[in-house]
C-alpha cells in the first residue's frame, strides 16, 4: 500500500548575492550548515534517515555527488546513501519529487531533500585547446622539443569561457534566459513599467517579510573575521521605480525591457526539507509542514521556457482534482518579472487554456495579493538548486502563519520546462 508524503520540516540558510559573503563558501558547505541545523532543530537521529537528495547544478569539480559530501560533513552516518539530482532550476523540487517517489514506492519512510548552489564558485572555463597544448607541453622531452611546444602558444589560449553565462545560455534555442523573457514581454505585451512595478513589490514585501522570513533561516558566518548573516542579502533598502528605471535594458539594449534589476539575482544559498511518509507525520513531535497533494513537471519550447509554471500547475491540478481557485496562496519563481507577468496573462487567457493546456476555459487567476506574499527571487535571490526547495519551505511556513489549508508553488526551468506543487495542511 502506497503511503502519501509530508513535509514534515525544513530550514535553510540566508540567500546571498554571488560574490557576496557566501563567495568563499562552497556548495556543499551551505548544504552542510542547512542539513545540520535541520536534524538539530528536529532532533532527528540521522540514522533514521532511509535516503538524502539534494538538487544541485554547478557540481564541483571535488564533489561531484555534492549530496554525499553534504551529507557526511552534516554527520549523516555513511550506511546512509545521498544522491544528487539536477534538473536546472526545478533541481529543488526535483529531490523533494524523487523523495516522494521513494515514499510511495515503500522505499522509504524519512528522506532528506532539498537542494544547494554556490553561484558565486562557478569557474571560468578554458578553450580546449589549452588543455592540449598544455599536454604537448609536459608530453615533450628535451628543451627543443619544448621549446617547440612553447612556440605554439597564442594568448587566445587562455581567454577564458564564462561558465554561468554558458550554463544561461540554451543550447537549442541558443537563447539565454533573460532573452527568453524577452521573448514573453513581447508576446503578451508586458510593458518596463509593469516590470518594474512587480520588482519594486518584491523588494517591499521581503523588506515587510523580514521577521516573518527568518522563521526559515538559520544565521551563518562566511568565514572567520566575516559579520553574521541572518537575513537575505538581496532585498534593497529605499528600492524605488524612479532607480528601476534608469537601468538600462540588459539582454536586448535597443528594444528591450528586461534590466537587471526586474531580474533575479544570482545567489548562494541552500534549503533542507525533512520528507515522511504517513506512519512518519503521525509520530512526528510537532505538527507537520503539510502534505505533497500532486506535483508535475512540464515541457515547453524553451524559447517561452518560463511559461513552464502554467503547464505544469495545470498537469499538478489535474489528478488532484483541483481547479487553480482552489488553492489559497501562491509561490512562482520570480525568474524574471517580466517572466512572472507572462504566466498570469496566460493562466488567465481562454484562447491559451485552450491551445496549449487542453482546457475548455482558462486555468484561472494568480491573485498578485497572495503571490510570493514575502517577496520572490527578485528580492531574495535564485540559487538555481536550491530555489524549488525554498518555494516550498516559504509557501508551508506562509500557510501555516495563516491558516491556510492549500497552497501552490511553481517555477520556470531552463531548457524548456516547468515545475509545480500543489500542497495541503490540516
Amino acid at each position: 500500500m502506497s503511503s502519501r508524503s509530508w513535509i514534515l520540516s525544513g530550514v535553510r540558510t540566508p540567500f546571498a548575492k554571488a560574490g557576496g559573503p557566501f563567495r568563499a563558501t562552497p556548495a556543499y558547505e551551505l548544504g552542510r550548515v542547512a542539513l545540520a541545523e535541520l536534524l538539530s532543530r528536529s532532533d532527528v537521529d540521522p540514522a533514521r534517515l532511509d535516503e538524502v537528495i539534494l538538487g544541485n547544478c554547478a557540481q564541483p569539480a571535488e564533489a561531484a555527488n555534492v549530496s554525499r559530501v553534504t551529507a557526511l560533513r552534516a554527520g549523516v552516518p555513511e550506511p546512509v546513501p545521498a544522491v544528487t539530482v539536477h534538473r536546472n532550476c526545478a533541481s529543488g523540487m526535483e529531490a523533494v519529487a524523487a523523495a516522494s517517489h521513494r515514499i510511495s514506492a515503500g522505499r522509504a519512510r524519512l528522506v532528506l531533500a532539498g537542494g544547494a548552489e554556490s553561484m558565486s564558485q562557478i569557474p571560468l572555463q578554458y578553450p580546449l585547446e589549452y588543455g592540449t597544448w598544455l599536454e604537448s607541453l609536459m608530453r615533450a622531452k628535451g628543451a627543443l622539443a619544448r621549446l617547440t611546444v612553447f612556440s605554439r602558444f597564442r594568448p587566445a589560449l587562455l581567454k577564458p569561457r564564462i561558465a554561468l553565462a554558458e550554463g544561461l545560455t540554451d543550447l537549442v534555442c541558443g537563447l539565454n534566459m533573460g532573452e527568453t523573457a524577452e521573448v514573453l514581454a513581447r508576446e503578451f505585451r508586458i510593458t518596463r513599467e509593469r516590470q518594474d512595478e512587480f520588482a519594486l513589490a518584491s523588494h517591499q514585501r521581503a523588506l515587510a517579510g523580514r521577521a516573518r522570513l527568518r522563521e526559515e533561516i538559520v544565521p551563518m558566518f562566511p568565514a572567520p573575521g566575516h559579520e553574521m548573516v541572518q537575513d537575505d542579502v538581496g532585498p534593497r533598502e529605499g528600492q524605488t521605480l524612479e532607480a528601476l528605471a534608469r537601468l538600462k535594458p540588459y539582454f536586448d539594449r535597443k528594444n528591450g525591457s528586461v534590466t537587471v534589476g526586474n531580474s533575479c539575482q544570482v545567489t548562494d544559498g541552500a534549503v533542507a526539507l525533512l520528507v515522511g511518509d504517513d506512519e512518519t507525520a503521525a509520530r512526528w513531535p510537532t505538527p507537520p509542514l503539510g502534505r505533497i497533494v500532486s506535483f508535475a513537471f512540464a515541457g515547453l519550447a524553451p524559447a517561452r521556457m518560463g511559461l513552464g509554471p502554467v503547464l505544469a500547475a495545470a498537469k499538478a491540478l489535474a489528478p488532484a482534482r483541483l481547479e487553480l481557485s482552489q488553492c489559497e496562496l501562491f509561490e512562482i519563481n520570480e525568474a524574471f518579472a517580466a517572466q512572472v507577468l507572462a504566466c498570469l496573462e496566460a493562466a488567465r487567457s481562454e484562447a491559451f487554456g485552450r491551445a496549449e493546456l487542453g482546457r475548455t476555459a482558462a486555468l484561472g487567476e494568480f491573485p498578485l495579493e497572495r503571490l510570493n506574499v514575502n517577496g520572490g527571487a527578485i528580492a531574495l535571490g535564485h540559487p538555481v538548486g536550491a530555489s524549488g526547495a525554498r518555494l516550498l519551505l516559504t509557501l508551508l511556513m506562509e500557510m501555516r502563519r495563516r491558516g491556510l489549508k492549500r497552497g501552490l508553488a511553481a517555477l520556470c526551468v531552463g531548457g524548456g520546462q516547468g515545475a509545480a506543487f500543489v500542497l495541503e495542511r490540516d
